[in-house]
């Protein structure tokens, strides 16, 4: 088992910056890749970035050149830097966890990130 606990959302205006935590607990030593997804009213779940455990990071097109990923093995944690937000990037923002072996996948309870124009 693995929980997520997810912080730092909230109302920001464009082009401002956020910066979204979350925090893992459990068996971590499990843990493959770490990640962030989001889901806007009346669309489906995306990914945003993820960070395998000694790979390379990956992002949505969207998030290309505004968003950092980064992972603190020590505190067992992930970030997600966001600059120059966008209202479009208004959405519930959720940390993953994917697991070795079994590829399962475990999630935060989400936390809202609104951007006014």
């Amino acid at each position: 088992q693995v929980q997520l606990v997810e912080s730092g959302g909230g109302l920001v205006q464009a082009g401002g910056s956020l910066r979204l935590s979350c925090a893992a607990s459990g068996v971590i030593f499990r843990i493959n890749a770490m990640g962030w997804y989001r889901q806007a009213p009346g669309k489906a779940r995306e990914l945003v970035a993820t960070i395998p455990s000694g790979g390379s990071t990956n992002y949505a097109d969207s998030a290309k050149g505004r968003f950092t990923i980064s992972r603190d093995y020590a505190k067992n944690t992930v970030y997600l830097q966001m600059n120059s937000l966008k209202p479009e990037d208004t959405a519930v923002y959720y940390c993953n966890a994917n697991m070795q072996l079994s590829g399962y996948d475990y999630w935060g309870q989400g936390t809202q990130v609104t951007v006014s124009s």
